[in-house]
């Protein structure tokens, strides 16, 4: 039998049919670009557009809105392609125009600017209706974008302010008001809480404060303790205790170091005994310095149960700060109290260790520790 051939103009239609199956596009559900529409990927934004023919309006990839059908939408390459459908541009996300994401950062930003210039505290209902928004609405973006409600923020400023006006050589009441402080007596209620110490000595640099200290030796190596007159202020870890005792005096520069006597070397021997034994717990008066946010920070660590260990992302949701996980990080960073306030308890969302400031190898041997001592304590209550 003979066999069939393709020739002349059928042979050339097989040929052109089979190259142009060959290039069709995929069917949009198929299409890589469709599953970061789904993920609502922020970082698509910019790269690529869509529309949806049943509703007659064109996205951006991370649009909040209902997830479409995809037989109803057509992936487009570049803004004037979705333009060119005659649809038009989505209301909540605002393809045209820069992201809500992005409309709320620069939102924020004209608000902590407005806040910094401002000779009193600004109120919500003022920056609210200057950023054109509700009060809740503003208030909510607020903190989310910077980890701080419009209210701690001020606060902060208003710190830093003082303390900048008394490193300057301002008079403590010229400082007070030139950091928008009404009243003297508002400012003293917190003045301790706001600059560890009170204005007259921070105005010295924090001469003649007296910083008690003692070292001691642990599995973990060096173990530095010192304390205010509030509580403990470092507790510092590393390999060598001259280097921990020169770390101490750059973070005091003006305080006066008195080596600890017997009765505080009990306090040093309680933090060696709760890094070797975590099941003994460790509680102790505390003088914290930071920043209000490094304060709630700090706070959300303490409150981390022995042998148990969260994310940044985590601790970001539990302060109320959803997208601060950087934030956050830096301040476990900047965190001088080992053990006590106990960052080595953040890892990452994947489980890794991330950063620790003394050291990876202690970090984990820190956690083995706790680990072990809860599985023990659940062991016995069993």
């Amino acid at each position: 039998m003979a066999r069939p051939s393709f020739s002349g103009f059928n042979g050339v239609m097989f040929i052109t049919l089979a190259k142009n199956l060959k290039s069709a596009p995929l069917p949009v559900a198929d299409d890589p670009r469709w599953a970061r529409i789904v993920a609502r990927d922020k970082a698509a934004d910019g790269e690529f557009w869509y529309s949806v023919a049943t509703t007659g309006v064109y996205c951006r990839p991370s649009c909040p809105s209902r997830r479409a059908n995809p037989r109803n939408v057509q992936l487009h390459g570049t803004l004037d392609q979705a333009r060119a459908t005659g649809f038009r541009p989505c209301r909540r996300c605002n393809p045209d125009g820069p992201s809500l994401e992005a409309g709320n950062a620069a939102m924020v930003a004209a608000a902590c600017r407005r806040i910094e210039r401002s000779e009193e505290e600004p109120s919500l209902a003022e920056l609210a209706d200057a950023a054109g928004r509700s009060a809740g609405y503003f208030h909510r973006v607020f903190k989310a974008v910077t980890g701080l409600t419009p209210k701690d923020f001020a606060a902060a400023h208003r710190a830093a302010r003082v303390r900048q006006g008394l490193e300057d050589g301002a008079s403590v009441t010229a400082a007070i008001y030139d950091a928008g402080f009404n009243s003297s007596g508002r400012f003293y209620e917190k003045s301790t809480g706001m600059l560890g110490m009170t204005p007259t000595r921070y105005r010295a640099g924090g001469a003649h404060e007296e910083i008690r200290f003692a070292v001691g030796e642990s599995s973990l190596g060096t173990i530095l303790v010192a304390s205010s007159q509030k509580g403990v202020a470092s507790i510092l870890l590393g390999d060598d205790p001259d280097t921990l005792v020169r770390d101490l005096q750059d973070r005091f520069p003006k305080a006066r170091l008195i080596g600890g006597d017997r009765d505080y070397e009990a306090l040093v021997a309680r933090v060696i005994g709760f890094v070797e034994a975590p099941a003994l717990g460790l509680d102790l008066p505390l003088d914290v310095r930071g920043t209000a946010f490094q304060q709630r920070v700090w706070q959300a660590l303490r409150d981390i149960p022995v042998g148990r260990t969260v994310s940044y992302a985590e601790i970001a949701q539990r302060i109320g700060a959803p997208k601060a996980t950087r934030a956050i990080a830096a301040a476990c960073a900047a965190n001088s109290l080992a053990v006590a306030i106990p960052c080595h308890r953040v890892i990452r969302k994947d489980g890794a260790l991330s950063g620790y400031a003394w050291g990876a190898e202690r970090k984990r041997a820190l956690l083995d520790r706790e680990a072990a001592s809860d599985n023990a304590n659940r062991s016995v209550r069993a």
